[in-house]
Order: C-alpha cells, then sequence, then structure tokens
C-alpha cells in the first residue's frame, strides 16, 4: 500500500543550536528534543532524568478531598467497600492497584469486573444489585463511570454509594456520586489531563499515602502496573505520564509484583522490557482473560503476592491468549473474505461487516487489523445477548466519534474517542447503518486520509549512527504517542550484503549509504521488495533505530517503515 512521508514541521529552529551547545550534542539529537517540547538545558534534564517526587499534588484534583474523606469514614465505620473496574488492561491493573493497596490497611474489601458478555462495558445493574445483596456501601469505580448517571441514581436508591475514578470526557450531566475524579471534568483544575484510568487510581492511594502520612515509598510497588496501563491504553507519554512510565518502567524490570513476573516468565523473556513490549507481550495476555474467560483472572494474577500461585494463574491466562490468536485469526480471514466479496469493495471508504456468530471478545482486534489492511474507518460487528454489537477504529486524522454521532439513531448506544469506539444497534439497523456510516465517512473524509501517512522526524545520515548517537536516543524511552520512537529519513542507500526473506513477508537485508558503516536491517511486511531491491542502484528509506538482541550478541538494527525505489527521475512506491 502506497503511503506519505511527511517531515514534521519544526516551529522553533532557532532552539536547536542553543540545546546543541548545552548539551553537547548533535544536531539531529537537538531537533529530536525540539519537537517534543523541550526548548532549554533545563526541560532537557527533566526529559532525560524524570524525577518521582515532581508529580502533581493529588488534591489539585477536583473532589479529591471528598474521596479520601469518604474512604477514610468507610474504613472507621467497618463498611464494606468494592473496587469496580472495567474488564480491559487499564481496568483491571486499576482496580489490582487499588485493592492492593487499601488490602493492607483494611479487610473489609472485594473487587468486582463485570462480565464483558452479560454485562457490558461500565458500571453495571448487575454489579450495583451484587454490592447491595452483599452489604456493600462503597463501590471505587475505576476506569469507567462518568457518564453512569443512571446507575449511579440507582446505586443511591438501594443504599450505595460511588466515588467515581475515570479518565474519558464527561457527558452533559455528572453522576451524583460522593466524590468524581476525572481530569477531564471542565471544572477539575488538574495540570494534566491525559491520565490512564489506573493513573487516576494511582492519585488517590497517593492522595492517601499523603493525608495519612504514609511514606511515600509505598507507592513505588504499583508503578509497574501504572506503566502497564499505560502503554496498553496508548495515553499521550508526556508531562506525569512520562515520569510514572519512566518510573514503572523501571519497576517492571527490576522488580516487578509477581503477577506481572509470571506474565514475564511465560511470554517473551528479555532482559529490558520497553514499554512496546508491555503493550504487545503483557497487555494481550492480560486482555485475554475477559475476552476468552472472566476478567477476575487477571485482578487475581495482579494482585497476587505468592510468585507460584502467579504462575499457575499467569499458565491458564496464556492458554486464554492462545484460544484469542485462533479466534482472532479465524474472524480476520472471514471478515476479509467478506470484505473483499463487496461489490462495491474498492470504491467505498469505509469498512462496516457482520456476522453474528463472531466472538464479541476480539472484533475490537480484527477491526485494527482491516484499518491497518486497507486503511479506512472500520466497524466490525456481531450479535451477542440479543443485540449487535460492534467495535470501530479510526485512520489518522479522521474523527470516528463525529461520524458515529451522525448514525445516533439508528444505534442504542455508542461510546468511545476520536479513533476508537465501542457500539450496540438492533439486528434489523445493520444494513441502514452501513449504508449512513459510509455516506457519513465519504462526505467528510479526505482522499489525503486515506493514504497512511508516516511522521518522519529528521533525515539523517547512515554516518552519523554510533554508539553515542544511540546511547542518547535510547534515552529517550519509553516510547508513545507524544513521544514515538523517532523515524528518519535516508536517501540514496545501496545494499551492502545479504538480503532475504524470513517468516513469508519480513525483509532481512544489509545496507549502507556512502562511506558509512554497514547496517542490519529488517523490514516487516516488505519482503515483496526483494527482487526490486535486488536490481536497484540505490534508494530511499525511513526507518527507526533499535537495538537487536539475540542469544548472546547485541547490534544496533535499523526497522525499515517504508522504501522508495529511485529509477531515473521516477520514483516507484510500494
Amino acid at each position: 500500500m502506497q503511503k506519505r512521508w511527511a517531515e514534521i514541521p519544526l516551529t522553533t529552529p532557532e532552539l536547536i543550536p542553543e540545546l546543541q551547545a548545552s548539551l553537547q550534542i548533535n544536531e539531529v539529537l537537538a531537533r529530536l528534543l525540539v519537537l517534543r517540547g523541550v526548548h532549554n538545558y533545563d526541560e532537557a534534564h527533566d526529559f532525560f532524568r524524570p524525577n518521582i517526587h515532581h508529580l502533581h499534588d493529588p488534591f489539585l484534583m477536583q473532589d479529591m478531598e471528598q474521596a479520601i474523606e469518604r474512604i477514610e469514614q468507610a474504613i472507621a465505620q467497618q463498611e464494606k467497600i468494592l473496587v469496580f473496574g472495567d474488564y480491559d488492561v487499564d481496568g483491571t491493573t486499576a482496580v489490582a492497584l487499588v485493592y492492593r493497596f487499601f488490602s493492607k490497611y483494611y479487610d473489609q474489601l472485594e473487587y468486582y469486573i463485570p462480565d464483558r458478555y452479560l454485562e457490558g462495558y461500565g458500571i453495571s445493574y448487575k454489579g450495583i444489585d451484587y454490592a447491595a445483596e452483599n452489604n456493600f456501601s462503597l463501590i471505587i469505580a475505576l476506569d469507567c463511570g462518568i457518564k453512569s448517571v443512571d446507575h449511579v441514581a440507582y446505586a443511591k436508591e438501594k443504599g450505595v454509594e460511588f466515588i467515581i475514578c475515570d479518565h474519558h470526557l464527561p457527558g452533559e450531566h455528572l453522576p451524583d456520586a460522593v466524590a468524581v475524579l476525572d481530569p477531564k471534568r471542565s471544572d477539575c483544575s488538574y495540570p494534566y489531563k491525559e491520565l490512564a484510568g489506573c493513573g487516576i487510581g494511582f492519585k488517590l492511594i497517593q492522595a492517601y499515602t499523603q493525608k495519612n502520612d504514609l511514606p511515600f515509598e509505598d507507592l513505588e510497588a504499583y508503578l509497574d502496573l501504572v506503566a502497564v496501563s499505560i502503554a496498553a491504553d496508548i495515553v499521550p507519554i508526556d508531562g506525569e505520564n512520562r515520569t510514572l512510565a519512566w518510573f514503572g518502567m523501571k519497576r517492571l524490570n527490576e522488580q516487578p509484583c509477581p503477577g506481572l513476573a509470571a506474565l514475564r516468565s511465560i511470554a517473551k523473556q528479555k532482559p529490558n522490557y520497553t514499554l512496546s513490549d508491555a503493550v504487545f507481550q503483557l497487555g494481550p495476555r492480560i486482555n485475554a482473560a475477559g475476552r476468552i474467560a472472566d476478567a477476575k483472572q487477571a485482578v487475581r494474577l495482579l494482585s497476587c503476592n505468592n510468585q507460584p500461585e502467579a504462575l499457575e494463574i499467569a499458565k491458564l491466562i496464556d492458554v486464554h491468549n492462545d484460544e484469542r490468536r485462533e479466534h482472532d485469526s479465524d474472524i480476520t480471514e472471514q471478515a476479509l473474505t467478506q470484505l473483499e466479496s463487496g461489490v462495491d469493495f474498492k470504491t467505498r471508504k469505509s469498512t462496516v461487516v457482520f456476522n453474528e456468530s463472531w466472538h464479541k471478545g476480539v472484533i475490537g482486534i480484527v477491526a485494527s487489523r482491516l484499518t491497518e489492511k486497507y486503511y479506512r474507518p472500520t466497524v466490525v460487528l456481531t450479535q451477542s445477548n440479543g443485540v449487535v454489537a460492534g467495535s470501530a477504529r479510526s485512520v489518522m486524522g479522521f474523527d470516528l466519534y463525529e461520524a458515529l454521532l451522525a448514525c445516533t439513531d439508528l444505534l442504542e448506544q455508542f461510546g468511545g474517542h476520536k479513533y476508537a469506539a465501542g457500539l450496540t444497534m438492533k439486528v434489523e439497523n445493520v444494513p441502514a447503518f452501513q449504508q449512513r456510516f459510509e455516506e457519513v465517512v465519504t462526505a467528510s473524509i479526505s482522499d489525503e486520509l486515506l493514504v497512511q501517512e508516516i511522521s518522519i522526524d529528521s533525515p539523517l545520515n547512515l554516518a552519523q549512527i554510533d554508539a553515542k548517537f544511540f546511547r542518547i536516543l535510547s534515552q529517550f524511552e519509553p516510547f508513545g504517542p507524544k513521544n514515538m520512537s523517532p523515524v528518519f529519513r535516508a536517501s540514496g542507500v545501496e545494499l551492502a550484503g545479504a538480503i532475504g526473506i524470513v517468516g513469508d513477508k519480513h525483509l532481512k537485508m544489509q545496507v549502507k549509504q556512502g562511506d558509512s558503516n554497514v547496517f542490519d536491517c529488517i523490514g516487516f511486511g516488505l519482503g515483496k521488495l526483494k527482487e526490486a531491491l535486488l536490481l536497484s542502484n540505490s534508494f530511499d528509506m525511513c526507518f527507526s533505530i533499535e537495538e537487536n538482541s539475540w542469544k548472546d550478541r547485541r547490534n544496533i538494527q535499523l526497522n525499515i517503515k517504508d522504501i522508495r525505489i529511485l529509477e531515473g527521475n521516477n520514483v516507484l512506491w510500494f
């Protein structure tokens, strides 16, 4: 698929020389810092050396005082507290964090995760009924609840109060809870708005620690959970999130909780996990519990203090993950067949596929895969409990939430954000929704947005890549939104050794540029270019730089994102 290469514009190039001089780094590295909002030596110091004691005061968050007072009251009066959270990684890590923390000081505590299929997303009436029937008077809701106005009112009628800890956009009205912790509230002056759900849970225990004069060091044991949630929920890696992720990954690598240590032992074990490893190795396994079986398994694992027990739970969850992969592969293949058999497949600007028998737990993954392959707004639908449930994914720059808003009359409910959403509808509305969604997308999306863009941080000569350059570049981690792994562009690159295909479709080769060193390269999904590259004199490529570890050998490797092969004055796109 053709891709657009776009160099990220630099609005303040005049800052580069000063950073170069003060930090003793080359121009390219200084440019990367400026692109990330780092403008001087002090800001660079904070960027490269985050300080855990620079976290914001949790009491700056609206309603935090009320939340802590209500928890203290519940503990003093021996009330039963139910820790409630969503079934995904962010929700289960948040529940595990809050449950583990307060369990050290109080034993009238349980956790509850709704069933993905029977209860759906967020606070459920079944969960409230469980609380009321078992004499829980306080529910701490994590990673959900900001729009649960009716649910909280229902709970109040049953004598159950709520503390809401959420990070999603509020609706027109807030729930009538004891406290609503959400930096995205219009009346909340908390300085950082992009915390994950588990991050809100962390601010809650930070506030409790602060209020009760407990040692700050007690909080460090939970930072690995926060880092995993930040990774899995794809929130920006800047500001407070960068600090939490930096120290959280340090904890994950040096002293993880038994549950995460067990997951690491059955996943791709490597000396030092990155945030990307947390996304692709740990996140799917934690999610698999709720997708295939019961998300409470994930909380059990992440709350476990016994290593042998944690390993047994992790092995069971890994079996669920294998089952999830099988469902994922089968449904993706079926969806592609359905999609490509449509008469107007090539002319459509959106994708909507439906099969009543598809496994609800993996349709979000399938939607992401279809979006990646055809690069257009995508909705994958299945039937569950008498209604059609769907997962939607978007392309960069297109507001999926607004598109679904234009289909409101056909939907029972929907929620999400610009790039991902969930929805439900009546089965008879599926054909009308397919048509309406296509009409809305066609009317509002530009042709440019239907071509995947590769954002390039800077041109780079391969000769500039040496041990010092890579050492400093590594200190830009952890990578994620707002701090992606830098992508570079090199021109006039030549083959300099072996070239082959690994894993059926991935390109493996060696390259150089002029008098540079020879570099190993991997190009995922680019194996189709092998023959053309063998016939070419030179080519341009965009790439990121990473460390490749194989047994005891480590070396710098270029991860190729795209290649343009030159023929005279013409550029061939691939």
